[in-house]
């Protein structure tokens, strides 16, 4: 292996230098690039810290170096905190000397235009293929604090006693994780490391956090993400992580429409790009929380729910809520219900055991021991009961006023059930820090409003098993194309998904008789009109040999009027056929996310009711069910007050076939889209009335 892509050499530079160089050190240290230095004297980190600045000789009452040149060594990690203008000269500096790792602090590179975006070019070839790794730019660099290691700018660092825990955690935003320690500290919450990635010109988040797993200081990671970048290092990341049983929690900014204005297709419209991140993170196993104070309280609750091997059928989470306010635990109820999960009643057997242990309760969804619960006695009795309990996956204990005015006899219950074989989480209805600490050092999960609560546990249960990676895609320099209609029916011939009987005919001769009977459609056939309906390239409702000629004569005038560059003397005919649904099943390769797979209402609605399921590509038979049930519409033909049902079983089928060009990339297909896809009734399967495949062009 390249020395370059060794991670045992990235973690050492990253998290374990030995020695560390700071360009552009102020001797100010109240100002930004005075700051690491202070840190990590403050800090008590025991490498060596070279500060470099060609116009002082003591820097903070340390020499100062005038050049990276002049140092006695070549440092583990250098940091670079000088104007943007310098940078490249610097960076070029550290990749002649053969620095491992350089951090660059600046902006001002591709988020500032096009002088950014060659200054950015230019920083990325600069350590191509080098034994240099770079950090950033835009990163406010590193920290493990269990080693003084402050190798950052960031001011929120100020702070004293930084805790010390199992977490790791990366970051698009640096000023994110001196939220993340605030936040931590004032929770009890510690972390293993924490890392600014910057705008990833080099490393990435994926990358980084794929070099720490062997650390057995870390147990679980959080991310905090702006968008997906670098996505095949990301996903190779969290499927180590998951097999390695260390969870990671995933907070998401970026809800772009960019990419649905830029699509081809309307599965590139209608899955959008965060809806395309959102499938790639829940498919890998990472739990999406969608509150930034959930990210701290969602992984003792993660790491008491191990990730499901590959193939495990999902089943929904069946949640208990026991409680001692009835108001508290309305709220948590309401918030799982907002979030799909409805909590479980307690079975009568449960119930009768409860009772012959003399606790009473108001029996229904929630179990409300009143005031009787703040009792130790009663409450651990309670939690014995539902702890065991068969009908439940997760027991959520909403405690009231006593949290705050008497944490011991409040906590106590729930700390005695802390190693349970079943999980236990807690909803502190007051403000009740002592609480929350005490639980927080037992493992137990904590939270501090309903809100949160129902985040951390839809999460976990939105993550789904891993299924099969997908083929390497090869990159291609030019843009796909897309093929004929009639082509395109070959392609899905190839895949085993039916579509409907269709003949070729010149739109300049008299039509042949057809192979199939009347009514039929006529519809242009032609690579170069993907969008037939936009030329006014569809005729449908053909009722005879005469009506058809005719129609060919319409389709050939509309050519002429609409796309008079386009040279098309082709048709294809279908039988009109009529299904009892229309759905949309796409496929595409998204330039971060890889492969996915799409099924979505279809016809003229596809892209208006955004009714849809998405998963990164290729899906099981199994997984496909899931996507069918998914997609609401479908409710349609699932036999409701007597309907006919549709055969639901041929169209998870259809989906699963579509998927599998995630397995074949020499066929060059980066898109491959059914709209619509006729649902026929249960027995008939399903039909494909049009395709369109966007296949790259080889040289």
């Amino acid at each position: 292996m390249n020395d370059r892509f060794s991670p045992d050499r990235l973690m050492s530079a990253l998290l374990s230098p030995a020695s560390v160089a700071l360009v552009g050190a102020s001797d100010d240290p109240g100002k930004t690039a005075g700051r690491p230095q202070q840190f990590l004297r403050r800090a008590g980190f025991q490498g060596r810290i070279y500060p470099i600045n060609a116009k002082r000789t003591l820097v903070q009452d340390a020499p100062a170096w005038p050049s990276l040149e002049a140092l006695p060594e070549v440092p583990d990690h250098v940091f670079v905190m000088t104007p943007t203008d310098t940078v490249l000269e610097v960076v070029g500096q550290c990749v002649m000397l053969g620095v491992p790792l350089v951090t660059v602090l600046a902006s001002g590179f591709s988020e500032s235009g096009p002088e950014g975006v060659a200054r950015e070019e230019a920083l990325r070839a600069l350590v191509a293929g080098s034994r240099t790794r770079l950090l950033g730019p835009s990163s406010l660099g590193v920290v493990r604090a269990s080693t003084g290691l402050m190798l950052t700018a960031n001011a929120a660092f100020a702070e004293p006693d930084v805790p010390v825990g199992r977490l790791f955690v990366a970051s698009h935003s640096g000023s994110m994780l001196g939220a993340l320690v605030s936040r931590g500290k004032a929770r009890g919450v510690g972390f293993a490391g924490m890392v600014s990635v910057g705008s990833e010109v080099d490393l990435s988040i994926g990358e980084i956090c794929q070099a720490t797993l062997d650390d057995p200081s870390i147990d679980g990671y959080l991310l905090f993400i702006e968008s997906l970048r670098h996505g095949a290092k990301l996903q190779a990341f969290a499927r180590e992580a998951a097999r390695r049983g260390k969870p990671v929690i995933a907070y998401k900014l970026g809800r772009s429409s960019a990419a649905a204005e830029m699509a081809a297709t309307h599965t590139g419209a209608i899955a959008g790009e965060d809806d395309v991140a959102d499938a790639f993170l829940k498919d890998l196993g990472i739990a999406r929380v969608d509150q930034f104070e959930t990210l701290l309280e969602t992984l003792p609750l993660a790491r008491r729910f191990p990730l499901p091997p590959p193939g495990t059928p999902r089943r929904p989470l069946r949640v208990g809520v026991v409680t001692t306010t009835g108001g508290g635990s309305a709220m948590v109820v309401d918030q799982l219900g907002v979030r799909g999960i409805d909590v479980t009643h307690a079975t009568p057997a449960t119930l009768a055991r409860l009772a012959a242990a003399g606790v009473a309760t108001n029996p229904g969804r929630v179990l409300d021991l009143t005031l009787a619960g703040t009792r130790y006695d009663v409450m651990k009795a309670t939690l014995d009961i539902l702890l065991d309990a068969p009908e439940f996956d997760l027991v959520v204990s909403v405690v009231g006023s006593s949290a705050r005015f008497q944490p011991d006899l409040a906590v106590q219950p729930l700390l005695d059930h802390a190693s349970h074989k079943r999980p236990l989480a807690a909803m502190l209805v007051p403000d009740a820090p002592g609480a929350l600490a005490k639980l927080t050092s037992a493992g137990i999960p904590c939270f501090r409003s309903p809100e949160t609560c129902a985040d951390a546990i839809a999460a976990i249960a939105a993550r789904r098993p891993l299924g099969t990676p997908a083929a390497t895609q090869k990159a291609s320099a030019t843009p796909p194309r897309p093929i004929s209609e009639a082509e395109a029916y070959g392609v899905l011939d190839a895949l085993g998904v039916p579509h409907a009987p269709a003949a070729t005919i010149r739109l300049s001769a008299p039509p042949a008789p057809l192979p199939f009977g009347f009514p039929v459609v006529a519809k242009v056939c032609s690579a170069e009109i993907p969008h037939k309906t936009e030329v006014g390239g569809v005729v449908l409702g053909i009722s005879n040999q005469e009506e058809l000629a005719a129609a060919l004569l319409t389709l050939k005038q509309n050519l002429a009027q609409h796309a008079p560059g386009i040279a098309c003397d082709e048709a294809l005919i279908q039988p009109m056929v009529k299904g009892l649904a229309e759905v949309l099943v796409g496929y595409r390769v998204d330039p971060e996310a890889g492969p996915i797979v799409m099924l979505a209402a279809g016809g003229i609605w596809a892209e208006v009711a955004k009714d849809r399921s998405i998963r990164l590509a290729p899906v099981s038979i199994e997984t496909a069910r899931e996507m069918v049930d998914e997609v609401r519409s479908l409710a349609s033909v699932r036999g409701l007050r007597g309907k006919p049902r549709g055969d639901l079983e041929a169209l998870a089928a259809a989906v699963s076939a579509l998927s599998e060009l995630a397995m074949q990339p020499d066929t060059g297909i980066s898109e491959a889209e059914v709209n619509p896809l006729l649902v026929m009734p249960e027995g008939q399967g399903v039909l494909a009335v049009d395709a369109l495949v966007l296949k790259l062009t080889r040289p």
